[in-house]
């Protein structure tokens, strides 16, 4: 933290990590980065209004200088190529159900089928998934084996966490939905509301049988959970870069994380929110590989990949996209998948 102000939000959350996380690995820049960009000056003066209650009478200046998605109708370019909001809105008028709801509601996966669905276009959808290579077995991940790599890219706005000293100050629930309204400056029936409803409604949704989840809107928020589920000894993961996104990509060293062990593993999505916000939850009875992914004509290296591969299939939808894709139902096999762009994983460390 050489010449930077040891009292600005990202330097405190640094300290924070120290303090909570007990080993010496690099902290990666991937997830540092996500860190509030406010100054130490705009932290306090931000604060002090949201303790009065007057911090929406600043909004335009504090969704500026916080990196924050305040209106869907202004600031174009903060948006990443190929978005597409109306669908990024739409996850709620989905039959989705635990697991993958989460990539679903970025628009990442196709929806989980409803019983309205036809055989027809269930099939058709999951063959199309599966030469995506959205889904795969857990088989696949061995030295020499060329794959198509779906799709990695993070189309979501680009936006930041809030420091848990402000985060705390503002409304968050279904019950304080009026008050979080008035606070952004809300339309009824606008996109914004309909953005904040459906994060609410899936933070607040029941957990799936033996999960434990959180919603997370500050990276100590983050580093608490993950370690409240794995201890203190832990650290974060994600695939490099998106290079290889809808081609073929070859393996080469393929290492199984924590030696290969079935473990419990913190997994963290983004959601669609004014500030960054992700959905963290515990994943049971998996395996987490890391990946040197090469070029298959130039066999260089263009990218390292994190996949993740459940094991225990039982309680999926039988018309499960990746049931359809690799011939199979619940239970009966494992299920595979990449770590998607700014999706991230928490492992215990090596």
């Amino acid at each position: 933290m050489k010449n930077q102000n040891q009292f600005t939000p990202k330097a405190f959350v640094i300290r924070y990590w120290d303090r909570v996380i007990k080993n010496n690995l690099p902290k990666p820049s991937f997830i540092l980065s996500k860190a509030s960009p406010l100054s130490a000056a705009d932290a306090s003066s931000f604060a002090n209004y949201a303790s009065a209650n007057t911090l929406s009478t600043k909004l335009p200046e504090f969704c500026s200088a916080a990196n924050l998605l305040c209106s869907l109708d202004i600031n174009p370019q903060s948006y990443r190529k190929g978005v597409d909001l109306d669908k990024k809105l739409s996850f709620a008028s989905y039959g989705i159900t635990h697991p993958f709801e989460d990539y679903i509601r970025k628009g990442l996966l196709f929806p989980i089928y409803t019983k309205s669905s036809s055989n027809n276009s269930i099939t058709s959808l999951g063959k199309n998934s599966f030469r995506s290579g959205m889904f795969f077995r857990e088989k696949m991940l061995q030295q020499g084996m060329v794959m198509h790599m779906p799709n990695i890219r993070d189309k979501l706005p680009e936006r930041s966490f809030l420091p848990r000293s402000i985060l705390i100050k503002l409304p968050f629930a279904s019950s304080k939905l009026d008050e979080m309204k008035q606070f952004f400056k809300v339309s009824k029936n606008s996109s914004m509301e309909k953005m904040i409803v459906n994060s609410l409604r899936e933070c607040e949704r029941v957990p799936s049988k033996g999960e434990v989840k959180r919603c997370v809107g500050s990276l100590e928020d983050m580093i608490d959970f993950a370690t409240s589920i794995l201890g203190s000894n832990v650290t974060v993961r994600s695939t490099e870069n998106v290079n290889g996104s809808n081609k073929n990509v070859m393996l080469s060293q393929v290492r199984g994380i924590n030696h290969g062990k079935v473990k419990e593993f913190v997994s963290c999505h983004q959601t669609m929110f004014p500030y960054l916000l992700y959905y963290c939850h515990s994943v049971p009875k998996v395996r987490v590989y890391e990946a040197d992914l090469l070029d298959p004509q130039s066999k260089v290296k263009i990218n390292r990949g994190v996949a993740i591969c459940h094991l225990d299939t039982t309680a999926w939808s039988p018309t499960h996209g990746a049931f359809v894709a690799l011939g199979s139902g619940p239970g009966r096999i494992e299920v595979c998948h990449w770590i998607f762009e700014n999706d991230l994983i928490w492992t215990i460390a090596d």
